[in-house]
């Protein structure tokens, strides 16, 4: 039946708009044709466009009236525009409603691939529900209280389950790759933990991309086994597919990546250039020393000085001999002296074969270009040539050499560059010094982020045992890169260390808040079978004279909070055992 409007139906105006909309939205699924009184306006079979609708509702109908038949609305119809609106919407929802047709559906998706791993333990599938429910709450801000932060467990417990070899759970493979879209530092672990039925499901939701590494289909990347897939995916794949398989032939295979990579080399951007170049840090040899001595023509700078410092890396590299040559004409034995000593010329030009190798010759603002040519030359060259040029010395006692004319500092600082380069853990030893010494004396460099890469150099039980004693030494304001590059767990003197430093910063009084950091290290990096000798330590002292207000309350509540955190770390594990 047609259905009249009268003129009390809606206000007008722009100001109106918010609820013409709404009624506009309510009045889509009315049926039927409709019609107005002879003083309404009649809806005609030529509709307006739905945009033009929406654009009237939002604008009030007083200053854009709808038009029934697309045109300019007809005088006099100001009045009954809302109404108008509304009968518009009505029948324009109508005519599209009725005119659907069915969906064809798509094919069904192939299933997933089989994963023979076992499935977790009841107790850790209802922790990994815990923790990854724990993550997506959100945070309370301020004061952390004694409760330990399930987040920062999750890396810890995926890396267990991996190494225990156990299958994600089915249902908790969303969240799984939701967190690990969240945080990067998660993706290996987690993608490695989700196995095939997690990347199956990546293929189906665009925001789980990252975790295709094979193909945008998401199948798995082609092993060096095929080499037909491997071609066609590195001539057709998209760049992070390229990289990524260029990673893994690389690692299975450092011949066969660099035959691949020589294939596109010529046709490839210069950014992709330095990206594929970066590869060829895994498995780096002799044999990657033609195609690197060729990339140092390349156009592009940045692939130029990648090339010349994987060649420094390699001290039988032709580019090596040539820059020792250069090194050692600018270092040498001081003879005009009475004892021994080292002299240094720092180079006074830089010449086209020295660009070639590597050497950039604009040095950034406020160094000197003698210096920086010099400081390029000495981390070039390899370290074994200093052996020789100072008479058969060890690399503790050439470094405990004198240096002429202020050069102490640019060349010890190189000679770090270079011992990290060529992870020499001789030169290392002797650059990072006595752990006791303070960092400013030291005979090689005061950073401490270069001393944490000299620590990389050194084994695991070496570099945890320098670390605990440094920290014995000078305490913790100064040793939160170094621990970072410490073995987790750490070993029994260190994690010993790490503590008795934080409990004399609380009976010194000192801020709290400022060794939160190395709070939150301890908690995921001590063994956990500390907990309860650390148990002690989790009582209220009496705040000493000059403390922080409320400083003894917040040491104890981080006590108790690395107590409760230990306790969890090996609840977690007995639980994945």
């Amino acid at each position: 039946m047609p259905r009249t409007h009268t003129d009390t139906d809606t206000n007008t105006g722009a100001n109106t708009a918010p609820d013409t909309s709404a009624d506009m939205s309510a009045s889509a699924d009315r049926t039927g044709s409709a019609s107005a009184s002879a003083s309404a306006t009649t809806v005609t079979a030529a509709p307006t466009a739905w945009e033009d609708l929406v654009t009237s509702a939002l604008l009030g109908t007083d200053r854009r009236p709808p038009a029934p038949g697309g045109g300019p609305a007809p005088a006099g119809s100001a009045a009954n525009a809302p109404a108008a609106l509304l009968d518009a919407a009505a029948l324009h929802t109508v005519r599209r409603r009725a005119g659907l047709l069915p969906a064809r559906p798509g094919a069904r998706p192939a299933p997933a691939a089989a994963d023979a791993r076992p499935p977790l333990p009841a107790a850790a599938r209802r922790r990994l529900a815990q923790l990854l429910a724990d993550r997506a709450a959100p945070s309370g801000g301020g004061r952390r209280g004694t409760t330990p932060d399930l987040t920062e467990l999750i890396p810890q417990w995926l890396a267990t389950a991996n190494l225990r070899g156990f299958r994600a759970p089915a249902a908790l493979l969303p969240p799984l790759l939701d967190a690990a879209r969240a945080r990067t530092d998660l993706r290996p672990q987690a993608l490695t933990f989700a196995g095939p039925l997690g990347l199956w499901l990546a293929g189906l939701n665009p925001e789980w991309k990252f975790a295709l590494r094979g193909s945008s289909s998401g199948s798995p990347r082609p092993g060096t086994s095929d080499p037909e897939a491997v071609r066609r995916l590195w001539e057709e794949g998209l760049f992070a597919e390229r990289v990524a398989l260029l990673d893994a032939v690389r690692a299975q295979d450092p011949g066969a990546a660099l035959a691949l990579l020589a294939t596109t080399w010529s046709a490839e951007r210069a950014e992709d250039r330095l990206m594929f170049l970066d590869s060829l840090r895994t498995g780096l040899s002799g044999a990657d020393e033609p195609f690197l001595e060729q990339a140092l023509s390349d156009r592009s700078r940045n692939v130029r000085s990648t090339a010349a410092e994987l060649l420094s890396a390699l001290p039988d590299s032709a580019l090596a001999g040539r820059m020792a040559a250069r090194a050692t004409s600018c270092v040498n034995p001081d003879r005009t002296g009475g004892g021994a000593s080292i002299a240094v010329e720092a180079p006074h030009e830089c010449d086209s074969g020295m660009q070639r190798d590597g050497v950039v010759p604009v040095p950034p603002a406020g160094r000197g270009e003698r210096s920086w040519w010099l400081g390029q030359l000495a981390e070039a060259a390899p370290l074994t040539v200093w052996h020789q040029q100072f008479g058969g010395r060890t690399a503790r006692e050439i470094v405990a050499l004198p240096v002429a004319d202020d050069w102490a500092g640019e060349l010890h600082a190189a000679w770090c560059r270079a011992a990290v380069r060529q992870r020499d853990a001789e030169w290392a030893r002797a650059l990072l010094g006595a752990p006791s010494t303070p960092p400013s004396n030291g005979p090689g460099t005061a950073s401490l982020a270069e001393r944490s890469k000299l620590l990389v150099t050194l084994p695991g039980a070496e570099r945890a045992g320098w670390v605990a004693d440094f920290i014995a030494a000078h305490g913790l304001s100064e040793a939160f890169q170094l621990l970072g590059v410490c073995a987790v767990p750490w070993a029994g003197p260190l994690g010993r260390s790490v503590v008795d430093a934080l409990d004399i910063a609380r009976d010194a009084g000192s801020y709290p808040w400022s060794f939160s950091g190395v709070m939150g290290l301890a908690e995921r990096c001590l063994d956990p079978v500390e907990a309860d000798r650390l148990e002690v330590l989790t009582a209220t002292r009496d705040e000493p004279e000059g403390a922080s207000p409320g400083a003894g309350g917040y040491w104890s509540e981080a006590f108790q909070r690395l107590v409760s955190t230990l306790r969890l770390r090996a609840a977690m594990d007995a639980e994945l055992a």
